[in-house]
């Protein structure tokens, strides 16, 4: 391993950035935080001070232009990922964007085909693809060693939303509050079709059922509970392209911890269940069976599954984040194949579209290759 780094410099410096991407640049040895920029000067130079960055920039503009970046960390607004996404790719940067990339397929679309054609380097924040117990779950799928896979089932439920005074964010200003938003399939469901896709193969067909229990909330920056009519849970079937059958379920009022997500795979010669859920100091588990051992064990991976000075009891924010970020930081330093890139993400995204629209004409829809 070389002593080469990879100058950084990441947009948006408020809570996930502190809590998961900013910890996972200042516990890489390969890093060099080159700045970080927000719009408010002072959190900025706060989290500068907290990670080690050099610089301090108010203008993303300026961030991107700067020539020890290398690479861009997108942490902003939904509605600004995409357009930072392109001005860093249209500099040459290597980009990591928070998802969504952009609420519609087609523009994603673009976007990884703009970094294809600029020879630069996409990662989209699928936090969960790195957990250790489903990055084993993956390969033992990949391997064969779980047979053919028959089902795959997906869950991401927590009760983030069931207090309705607990304040909604993100709500669009032009949105039409008495028609049904979708909303956990677009939060929730992109990582778990991401999850999904990864491990079972591309789908074919999806169907779906969205709804709304909660009609009044508290939306972060009003006065008072609203009525908005948010997709709180959405259920749907999914046939993969191999045959395999799927179930997936989001929601935000279903009570538990966070981030509540399941992954559950069974093939013909065994089964796999990773539960990332923060309970009792532990932050997954990972349970397998076989077809002669069919009562489910837990499974402990080694401790090089977990990135360097993590433990299972680490918050799951920087525990996955620093897998992410190490695993993106070596991809383009040592010149690895791509994985979790722009592309999974406009994938993931018109899989959602898909789900919307299946509820909205009540049909199964077929997913374009």
């Amino acid at each position: 391993m070389s002593d080469t780094k990879l100058g950084v410099g990441v947009i948006g410096t408020f809570a996930w950035a502190d809590k998961a991407h900013l910890p996972g640049y200042k516990a890489h040895e390969r890093v060099d935080l080159v700045a970080v920029c927000d719009v408010d000067e002072g959190r900025a130079r706060a989290a500068a001070d907290k990670f080690g960055a050099r610089k301090v920039y108010t203008d993303a503009a300026e961030l991107i232009a700067d020539p020890e970046v290398q690479m861009v960390d997108v942490c902003t607004p939904t509605h600004t990922h995409l357009p930072l996404s392109l001005d860093a790719i249209a500099a040459g940067k290597h980009v990591l964007s928070e998802k969504p990339l952009h609420t519609e397929a087609a523009p994603a679309f673009d976007a990884a085909a703009r970094a294809d054609a600029a020879g630069v380097r996409t990662k989209l924040g699928f936090t969960f693809r790195y957990s250790p117990a489903i990055r084993w779950i993956q390969q033992a799928v990949e391997s064969g060693e779980l047979g053919e896979i028959y089902h795959i089932h997906g869950f991401e439920q927590n009760q983030q939303w069931l207090d309705p005074d607990y304040p909604l964010r993100q709500v669009a200003p032009d949105a039409k509050r008495d028609e049904l938003i979708p909303s956990s399939i677009v939060g929730y469901g992109s990582h778990l079709i991401d999850l999904m896709r990864w491990i079972g193969g591309e789908f074919g067909s999806v169907v779906s059922s969205m709804k709304n229990f909660i009609p009044e909330r508290v939306i972060r920056g009003e006065e008072g509970r609203q009525r908005v009519l948010i997709d709180d849970g959405t259920v749907g079937l999914v046939e993969y392209a191999s045959g395999a059958q799927g179930t997936l379920q989001t929601s935000y009022i279903a009570v538990g911890n966070y981030p509540g997500v399941e992954i559950r795979v069974y093939g013909s010669k065994g089964a796999a269940i990773a539960r990332l859920i923060s309970e009792y100091d532990v932050q997954e588990t990972l349970m397998v069976a076989t077809k002669e051992n069919y009562e489910f064990r837990r499974l402990d991976l080694p401790e090089s599954t977990l990135p360097p000075g993590t433990t299972l009891a680490t918050p799951w924010p920087e525990l996955y984040y620093r897998n992410l970020v190490r695993h993106f930081v070596d991809e383009i330093l040592e010149d690895r194949p791509q994985e979790c890139t722009f592309l999974d993400g406009a994938k993931s995204q018109q899989i959602v579209d898909a789900f919307i629209l299946a509820h909205r004409e009540r049909r199964w829809v077929d997913i374009d290759a």
